[in-house]
């Protein structure tokens, strides 16, 4: 460790533990008296815990002005920008009470982790839940394909779900081309017609206002969600999903 770790965490700790983490870090960079140095070093490293929770209250600080900055960024851009039918894949009644926005990439294991909990949710309230599923793919070309291939799938209705909950039900593999043309297969997907609309290049424009949304929103990884306007970056549960929809 060295000095250049003060002023981080000198922004996110006050009182006694910003005078310890300055004592700290002048005692670790050597600007201390002999005397006075080693008895700090004496003293730390028979607490060792002091240090770790001032850096774990400087984790958490951080984490919690991050979430802060998001939430503003998503307000910022408004409910009506994550419900574009030109970015998202919108489904449900246009009058409804509770809305369910996620951004997404096939090949996310978190995404995967949390799918599960999704379709669950997606199941119970599609007739009373207005959804946006946002195909964000940031994992490489194969999340490329997966992508461009699910909003080709947009243009054959509804079977678009069926297409996006066979992608994120995949187990221990990446999603490759063969994967994308089994699942279509099963999904009731015309493939041909899915072959030929993939090249279409408004999918690029589709893909690239995504990525555009998700910078405008501050969103930086998969999963994403916005329910009912709140934000939750991350894996989320049915406790998480019910405590946002309360919010």
């Amino acid at each position: 460790m060295n000095e250049r770790w003060i002023p981080a965490a000198i922004g996110g700790l006050g009182g006694a533990a910003l005078a310890l983490a300055i004592v700290f870090g002048a005692s670790m960079a050597g600007l201390l008296p002999g005397a006075v140095d080693a008895r700090i070093k004496s003293y730390l490293m028979a607490h060792p815990d002091l240090v770790v929770t001032m850096m774990n209250k400087v984790q958490a600080q951080q984490v919690d002005s991050e979430q802060h900055e998001r939430q503003a960024a998503v307000d910022k851009v408004g409910t009506a920008r994550f419900f574009d039918t030109s970015v998202a894949y919108v489904t449900g009644p246009a009058t409804a009470k509770n809305t369910f926005v996620e951004f997404f990439d096939y090949n996310c294991i978190h995404c995967r982790n949390t799918f599960p909990v999704v379709q669950k949710f997606y199941e119970a309230h599609k007739n009373d839940t207005r959804f946006a599923f946002i195909d964000y793919p940031i994992f490489g070309q194969e999340s490329m394909n997966a992508a461009r291939a699910a909003v080709a799938a947009r243009r054959q209705g509804n079977l678009y779900i069926a297409l996006h909950f066979a992608l994120m039900g995949t187990v221990d593999s990446a999603v490759t081309v063969d994967t994308i043309e089994a699942d279509a297969k099963m999904s009731g997907i015309d493939v041909a017609k899915l072959s030929a609309d993939v090249l279409d290049p408004n999918i690029d424009k589709t893909l690239a206002a995504a990525h555009k949304l998700a910078g405008d929103a501050l969103i930086t990884g998969t999963p994403a969600f916005i329910i009912n306007g709140k934000v939750h970056e991350g894996e989320i549960s049915d406790a998480e999903i019910k405590k946002l929809l309360k919010s």
